[in-house]
């Protein structure tokens, strides 16, 4: 894409969370400082014309998590070019993407995450719920189930990966699989993890234990894989689980257009970020989201892959690289993210809701855990309806929300 003599170009890598608010928040701060839009563009580049509420794609009910992005970031003046980033050249401020090569005067890494497999032998077709497509897929399995035999397996579903979303497909899955194949059929829900299944919600954790066990779902601790089979999941202790529905929650991987800007990568792939989410050891790229990982506060915490910090670190890398390029350095606003909340959805058991870095604090549960879990899965992380560019970009400042609220 021909970048205009005398126009200088912003490009935003990504349309999840940090890739929607980095360029919502810098078409904010284009406005704010006066700069005409002709002068300084602002694009967004990403495979898909949809924004995803990725921490829903466990729900049965898909209509409403993707949003047009065109509906979203048309009224802002942001420019959308729907192609795949496949390179990434540091040197010449150059992409390499399916709609031909883009330039910038500076990037935003916000590519995300994507699920991490473990390498192990699979002899039947396995779904997650880490995207939209994958999220389909298994919506449309689940159906399937229906018109095939009904054997034990048929009934049972092993979720691989007992973290927080491990835990809470786990938890709809024997009801979306008694709605599909009737009340009174047999259903076992396995969730199998390497460690304690709710050890890491802190003082969460009886409360996802109890849950598990209310909602039928079998815990199994302390358990490797050593192969999803044709006719199930074999533990590494050589048992059979028989199963025709197999899940995994293995964890998130940072992508892999971040292991090309040509600096150190952690051990989840994301690149390092200084407080105005620049990349540390390069100049004109910024990072947000789970590409980048940043310090949260001065006690040694930093971010995690969730949309808990990928919201907040989009919107101050999107204002902070107007800055810079608007050579208003005094401007740009430093990220912190000091408080740090967990909620996990226990299907119709509710929720549970925990704070601090180490979950160490019973917020709520049951019932009032559950309404901050609608609230935030349902409205808080939404854009704001209608999408105006007012609405937007006061949904786009760069400030960091305050942690849900229990009424």
């Amino acid at each position: 894409m021909t970048q205009n003599a005398g126009t200088q170009r912003i490009v935003v890598i990504g349309g999840g969370f940090a890739g929607l608010w980095a360029a919502a928040a810098a078409a904010r701060a284009r406005e704010l400082f006066g700069i005409d839009p002709g002068a300084l563009e602002i694009a967004l580049v990403a495979p898909e014309a949809f924004h995803t509420i990725r921490v829903r794609c466990y729900e049965d009910d898909l209509a409403s998590i993707r949003l047009p992005l065109d509906d979203l970031l048309a009224p802002m003046g942001v420019t959308r070019i729907e192609a795949a980033v496949t390179a990434i050249d540091p040197a010449a401020r150059r992409l390499a993407t399916g709609a031909g090569p883009l330039t910038y005067d500076r990037l935003i890494l916000a590519a995300g995450s994507a699920l991490r497999m473990p390498d192990i032998p699979r002899a039947q077709p396995i779904f997650d719920v880490d995207s939209y497509a994958g999220a389909e897929r298994l919506a449309a399995h689940l159906a399937s189930l229906a018109a095939g035999p009904r054997d034990a397996a048929a009934g049972t579903a092993v979720v691989i990966g007992g973290g927080l979303a491990g835990v809470e497909i786990a938890c709809e899955l024997p009801g979306r699989l008694r709605s599909v194949l009737g009340d009174d059929a047999p259903v076992r829900v396995v969730l199998v993890d390497r460690h304690e299944i709710g050890a890491a919600m802190g003082a969460g954790a009886a409360t996802v234990r109890t849950a598990l066990a209310a909602s039928g779902v079998e815990a199994r601790d302390h358990a490797g894989i050593a192969a999803v089979e044709a006719d199930g999941v074999r533990l590494a202790d050589g048992t059979l689980i028989p199963a025709r529905t197999v899940i995994f929650t293995t964890g998130a991987h940072a992508s892999p257009l971040a292991g090309q800007i040509g600096v150190p990568l952690d051990r989840l792939g994301r690149v390092a970020v200084d407080a105005f989410l620049q990349v540390e050891g390069v100049t004109d790229i910024y990072a947000a989201g789970d590409c980048a990982v940043a310090a949260a506060d001065d006690l040694g915490h930093f971010t995690v892959i969730s949309c808990q910090h990928a919201r907040p670190m989009g919107r101050l890398a999107g204002h902070n690289a107007v800055c810079d390029l608007a050579g208003r350095l005094q401007d740009r606003v430093a990220f912190s993210a000091p408080d740090y909340v967990t909620v996990m959805d226990l299907g119709p058991e509710g929720a549970v809701y925990t704070s601090g870095w180490d979950r160490g604090t019973l917020v709520a549960s049951g019932a009032a855990a559950k309404t901050v879990k609608q609230t935030i899965n349902c409205s808080r992380i939404y854009p704001p309806v209608p999408p105006t560019k007012e609405a937007m970009f006061a949904a786009a400042a760069p400030v960091l929300q305050a942690p849900p609220a229990t009424k």
